[in-house]
């Protein structure tokens, strides 16, 4: 965004910076219709219940930025046991086919597990867009653990 969250005075100013990236939103969503297939990718293993709640923020996040997202993660476990290895590698060969088929790869959180490893090596095989988010929404430029 081109929106300043901080005033001509340097001090941080929320109120406006929201009101106004909202207007900028409507205004860009006017002018390009087009969305963005974005894959959504952050960690599932582990913590699956708290790593699901925040793939579905990090979904509407990406509504919320005038793309589609995709988030694989909150699709298959639906029907797919990530704890049993065939279906894992089964699900993870999904990924990619899907992976190839998206504008970009949004890669959320501070650490990169293993499937998000190779979610990320194929984006960059495939010169897929990377872009890397906090937890909080927050675009960074840097992971731990790549």
């Amino acid at each position: 965004m081109s929106i300043s969250k901080f005033n001509p005075e340097g001090y941080y100013d929320p109120t406006t910076y929201a009101a106004l990236s909202a207007i900028e939103r409507e205004e860009y969503r006017k002018a390009n219709p087009y969305r963005p297939l974005v894959y959504i990718c952050s960690p599932f293993a582990g913590d699956m219940e708290q790593n699901t709640i925040k793939a579905r923020q990090y979904s509407r996040y990406a509504v919320e930025q005038g793309a589609i997202p995709f988030a694989p993660h909150l699709l298959y476990p639906q029907f797919m046991d990530d704890r049993n290895e065939e279906q894992r590698a089964l699900g993870l060969l999904f990924c990619k086919v899907w992976l190839c088929k998206c504008d970009e790869l949004w890669a959320f959180g501070g650490n990169i597990s293993p499937g998000m490893k190779l979610e990320l090596a194929k984006a960059r095989q495939k010169g897929v867009r990377i872009r890397f988010f906090d937890e909080n929404c927050r675009e960074v430029f840097e992971c731990t653990n790549l």
